[in-house]
């Protein structure tokens, strides 16, 4: 078997023959009359026609020899049959394109449509040109890369290789339009924030650093646009939206990449049992629309979204899972005993709050399939949430599980400024006790929120996620074009 360097030296003598012949290897222009989609699905009244038309794409097989050729190519919308008929293309053509042209060229084929003595519909070439010579062979047409790392890091290979990769992407993009068409219709303005911050606030993570030379400032790359977007309630903009990403210095898993896709949405005048109700309702037409039915498989398990979304608060699942009979009075050596015995690791470090949520993702929400929503945090573990009103102690927030999988959050906004500097107060307290994923304090949002903000609604969903429950992918890195991987040795 030739090594992949002698294939690409044998390739490389083919676009040189093709110099030698006059021919440009990689031409400026080409000619498409029609998408091989559009051939197909007009080849009727095509075919009748009886005119030459030109076609483009790159070749996936080569079958035939002799005086016959049969060329399979793919234009990216469909994949059609040439075939190359000695007598009917210039003889000095024909056999230029036997000695040239590899599986993976892109050509344009001039010709007529016609069917086969086998039914199939396919192109008779009077004409060729070459698009683009490719140097190295494509991978294995029935296998593809087997190795997944390959996969990941060759993204263009993948998708290339697997229409079931490729429709995965397609189906992402369908998801986003989808949730565009769904907030726009209730007349949400879709808005961009930076990704550039001066401080890392909105969420509860570790953030990439990077620095400014003309300005001679640090930044941070954005874990959260939530403190801009709540900034444009205070700036008089009622509903608005944003989907872009953030970046979060977190480790990878399964559900975890560093760079990933949010939807984030906030409503003035409103609070979280509003957005209970549209998020459900947001999130069963987009799966309605995307996969045309209300129940799916993921992950081996029928997930259901014929019923209403269930409710069940924090503490409870905590008690019922993880057997914590007190979790809103448990200390923190107490809840360091119980992560030990729970197999749960911790950190010395962390605030009671975060070793409980710890708890909570590593003992509870596994068991959590069909959609659940969760209610009732304690007020230290969302310092952006508005206290309840017959409990300061407890948030009015909720999550959103499917699949043993969180993918939605939500709360009242908080609007009281006095109220959010005292809780960023609390997170500087968490972070010098060495909580490196504890908020910062913000003053610029604290001076904003005191000339006013009006109560609301917000929610947080994450697009790769909901990729991954509506696609039946079981990592976050099979939804992500182009995700996050450690450089080849």
């Amino acid at each position: 078997m030739a090594s992949l360097d002698e294939i690409r030296q044998e390739r490389i003598k083919k676009l040189n023959l093709l110099k030698d012949n006059g021919i440009n290897p990689y031409p400026i222009s080409s000619k498409q009359n029609f998408t091989l989609f559009e051939v197909l699905d007009n080849f009727s009244k095509l075919s009748k026609q009886k005119k030459a038309i030109k076609l483009v794409g790159r070749v996936m097989a080569l079958r035939g020899q002799g005086a016959l050729v049969f060329c399979d190519f793919s234009d990216g919308t469909e994949t059609f049959q040439a075939l190359l008929k000695k007598g009917e293309v210039k003889e000095k053509k024909f056999q230029l394109f036997k000695d040239t042209i590899d599986i993976g060229d892109f050509v344009e084929l001039k010709g007529n449509l016609f069917v086969t003595k086998r039914k199939e519909k396919s192109l008779l070439v009077s004409d060729w040109s070459i698009l683009s010579k490719s140097l190295r062979p494509l991978p294995d047409k029935w296998h593809g890369l087997q190795d997944v790392e390959e996969r990941f890091r060759r993204r263009y290979l993948d998708t290339l290789m697997s229409e079931d990769v490729r429709n995965r992407f397609i189906t992402k993009s369908k998801i986003i339009t989808a949730i565009r068409d769904f907030l726009d219709k209730d007349n949400f303005l879709e808005v961009e924030t930076p990704l550039l911050q001066p401080l890392a606030g909105g969420a509860s993570a570790l953030p990439f650093l990077t620095h400014h030379n003309s300005l001679d400032i640090d930044l941070y790359l954005r874990i959260a646009p939530e403190l801009y977007l709540k900034k444009l309630l205070i700036g008089g903009f009622p509903r608005v939206y944003e989907i872009g990403r953030n970046f979060r210095n977190e480790g990878i898993d399964a559900t975890h990449n560093p760079e990933f896709t949010m939807l984030e949405f906030y409503e003035s005048y409103s609070d979280a049992k509003h957005q209970m109700v549209r998020v459900e309702k947001l999130l069963k037409t987009v799966a309605k629309k995307i996969l045309n039915k209300t129940s799916f498989v993921y992950n081996e398990n029928k997930i259901d979204f014929s019923k209403k979304f269930k409710v069940v608060s924090y503490f409870d699942l905590l008690q019922r899972y993880a057997l914590i009979t007190n979790p809103g009075s448990i200390t923190k050596d107490e809840a360091l005993l119980k992560a030990k015995q729970l197999g749960v690791d911790v950190d010395k470090n962390d605030s009671l709050e975060k070793i409980i949520d710890s708890i909570y993702k590593k003992v509870c929400r596994p068991k959590l399939i069909q959609p659940t929503f969760i209610i009732d945090y304690q007020a230290n573990c969302l310092p952006l949430a508005k206290r309840k009103e017959d409990d300061p102690e407890i948030v009015d927030a909720f999550q959103l599980v499917i699949g043993g999988m969180e993918f939605v959050k939500a709360f009242s906004e908080l609007n009281d400024p006095l109220d959010q500097a005292e809780r960023f107060e609390k997170q500087k307290i968490y972070k010098k006790e060495g909580d490196s994923e504890a908020q910062a304090g913000d003053e610029e949002f604290l001076e904003a929120m005191e000339y006013g903000m009006p109560p609301a609604g917000g929610v947080g969903i994450g697009i790769d996620r909901l990729a991954m429950i509506l696609t039946d992918a079981q990592n976050i890195k099979e939804v992500i074009l182009f995700p996050t991987m450690r450089p080849k040795e």
